[in-house]
């Protein structure tokens, strides 16, 4: 495959339950990331088949109201290509999550099996219910029979460097009722220490029906074209990369071409999304978290950070980056990895 056919492979049709998606890349399903304002920006350049939301509590979402909610929250517009991600510890409360979901008129609901953030562990939840495979089987069960939605799993290679675990919890989610799953092939402990192996989601797509999507390190086009052959995965799931270009999407299905200001009037635009779903302060905290993303497009990015994290108020976050963007910033074709944390 060539790179100017892998638009053309990404816009074939892809069936999840019963349901059609006409484009194959989506939003990873990220933590503190994946919030409306990034999801809003990806929309206005497009490109993409499905949004994951931040991740949402489970045992929160019930009564959570979204007009007050800094995470269960969404645009009317997005609901029919967007799939609510929740993390729990127990099949009950993951299913009375996904029946408050399906009620919403979300696309689906994704389960997270995959987050290794010691927070999320110690509470039994994410990576750590790879460590009781009967129990996550159970979840996904629980869920499946609660709702008629797509049901998607996200999940890493395990807790050990041991790729037929990966293959046989694939293969339980599969027969627990998933619909399609989020392959992420690093262990839960590897905090990106190490480069995701790509050979264990081709192990994964091998022992299930159901679509997978692979996920680590689609840093530029050529890498969806190598994850594609490699692996022959049904799609491709970006995460960091979309922080950092939120219109990777049109550029990889639409051949949509960046000017040379793309990187400040992007940025600026973050800015005014947030404020127009959240206070001043707490807009200032999601931007700080965009930043290290953003910044590692450039060759002298850590300066450029220290800039933007000084920042106490949003006018100070644009005075900022009126500053910076006076003199064009030298970019990188693939990003600082140490600004990905």
């Amino acid at each position: 495959m060539k790179i100017r056919t892998l638009s053309h492979y990404l816009l074939q049709d892809l069936t999840i339950k019963d349901r059609v998606i006409h484009n194959r890349i989506v939003l990873a399903p990220m933590a503190g990331l994946g919030h409306i304002a990034l999801r809003q920006l990806i929309c206005e350049f497009g490109g993409f088949g499905l949004l994951f939301t931040g991740m949402c509590s489970a045992k929160a979402v019930p009564h959570e109201n979204p007009d007050t909610s800094l995470v269960f929250k969404w645009r009317k517009e997005e609901l029919e290509c967007l799939v609510c991600q929740i993390f729990g510890p127990d099949p009950e409360s993951m299913a009375r999550a996904a029946e408050r979901i399906e009620k919403e008129g979300f696309f689906g609901v994704d389960l997270n099996f995959g987050c290794s953030v010691a927070t999320i562990c110690k509470k039994g939840c994410g990576a750590a219910l790879l460590k009781n495979p009967d129990l996550s089987s159970k979840i996904v069960k629980a869920v499946r029979k609660s709702v008629s939605i797509p049901v998607f799993v996200k999940f890493r290679t395990g807790w050990d460097n041991n790729p037929q675990f990966a293959v046989d919890m694939a293969r339980r989610f599969e027969d627990a009722g998933a619909d399609a799953l989020t392959f992420h092939p690093r262990v839960a402990p590897d905090r990106r220490n190490r480069p995701p192996r790509w050979d264990v989601i081709k192990l994964v797509k091998q022992a299930v029906g159901i679509p997978v999507f692979g996920n680590g390190n689609l840093f530029q086009a050529e890498d969806g074209v190598k994850m594609i052959e490699q692996t022959s995965c049904q799609g491709l799931s970006v995460g960091r990369m979309a922080v950092a270009r939120p219109w990777l999407f049109a550029q990889w299905t639409k051949d949509f071409s960046p000017g040379d200001d793309i990187f400040f009037t992007s940025a600026m635009r973050m800015t005014q999304i947030l404020l127009d779903h959240y206070d001043d302060h707490f807009s200032v905290k999601l931007f700080k978290k965009f930043s290290p993303y953003f910044c590692a497009n450039f060759k002298f990015g850590h300066h450029i950070l220290k800039k933007l994290v000084r920042a106490q108020t949003m006018d100070d976050i644009r005075t900022n980056l009126d500053s910076i963007f006076e003199t064009n910033p030298e970019t990188l074709s693939r990003p600082n990895q140490n600004l990905f944390l």
